[in-house]
């Protein structure tokens, strides 16, 4: 059963009197309901066409947050083979927000790493929806040290609501582990690729993402804040996170044109959780296209390149 947003709910009107339609007629009961089911799902393509034609930045949020869409986990059971995860960061515990290991993209031996969300209740407070904890942070730079050992890409996936605010991490050094993981970033010698698939909060996001490509799925958010925390602070009012995601220039549209991000990738009619599949496959090839940008470059160019595109971040915005 489809999950349908709150700005989808005529589009579910629709789809379902098709389906209506089309259970009567699998229950026999003798009516030809096809021409008229067939008029309907032409009624919600145009509709879904609409309704993606222009999305604001809070609808995108909420297609970024979307139940359905596809999570870390995911990409890496479809576009990488041999993985072997690695857990634990030598040192408190295994934060299972983070997942990373070895793998292969086609032929290439990479290290991949990323936030997961999990896919229902148990996984989800398993992975605690996708905030990482102390120890998930270095467990993302044991991993990168170890891929900068052995030469190897790193590939990173960015889905979370932000880095895990509560008391045991705060105690166990949160920021500093967050800070770690960002240096971590800019200081090894091998390439390094990030794609936002999903949702980019805060410092928890940049962690995984200081890196010498980053892309971001179309309908994907990457910000400072979530917008009901912004509205909270500058507001004293959650209910005003519409106004504080314009604010925010969050989309993958605003974040390309300042020259946050490098490219978009598109995804199918509707969002990524209405063809995961293609969509998981589109950021494959952007992956293998990042990687492939880097290939021959020595150590010392990729770390000048990606700390200066950092430095050079927010211009390209100003200057036009």
């Amino acid at each position: 059963m489809t999950n349908y947003l709150d700005f989808e709910k005529p589009l579910a009107e629709i789809e379902g009197k098709a389906e209506e339609l089309r259970a009567m007629a699998r229950a026999g009961e003798g009516v030809d309901v096809e021409a008229e089911a067939g008029a309907l799902d032409k009624k919600a393509s145009e509709l879904l066409t609409e309704l993606y034609r222009d999305l604001t930045p809070w609808r995108k949020c909420q297609v970024a947050r979307h139940p359905e869409r596809p999570h870390c986990k995911d990409y890496i059971q479809k576009l990488f083979k041999e993985y072997t995860p690695l857990a634990g960061d030598r040192n408190f515990a295994n934060d299972h927000a983070v997942m990373g290991g070895l793998a292969r993209l086609g032929d290439t031996p990479v290290m991949v790493i990323g936030h997961e969300k999990g896919n229902d209740t148990k996984s989800r407070i398993e992975r605690n929806f996708g905030m990482a904890r102390p120890e998930g942070y270095r467990k993302a730079i044991r991993l990168m040290d170890m891929a900068d050992r052995f030469n190897l890409p790193v590939v990173t996936l960015v889905d979370t609501p932000g880095a895990y605010p509560g008391k045991g991490a705060e105690e166990r050094g949160q920021s500093e582990a967050i800070a770690r993981a960002t240096e971590k970033c800019l200081q090894i010698g091998v390439p390094l690729v990030t794609v936002v698939i999903g949702e980019g909060g805060s410092g928890g996001a940049v962690a995984f993402a200081s890196a010498n490509r980053v892309a971001m799925l179309e309908h994907s958010v990457y910000s400072v804040i979530s917008p009901e925390g912004c509205a909270s602070i500058l507001w004293k009012d959650a209910e005003k996170m519409r106004e504080a995601a314009e604010a925010l220039r969050l989309t993958a549209q605003n974040l390309h044109k300042l020259g946050v991000i490098d490219r978009i990738i598109k995804e199918p009619l509707g969002g990524a959780h209405r063809a995961p599949a293609e969509a998981i496959d589109s950021v494959g090839q952007e992956i293998s296209r990042m990687l492939e940008e880097m290939s021959g470059k020595d150590r010392d160019a990729l770390v000048h390149d990606r700390r200066q595109k950092f430095l050079e971040m927010g211009s390209k915005g100003l200057a036009a």
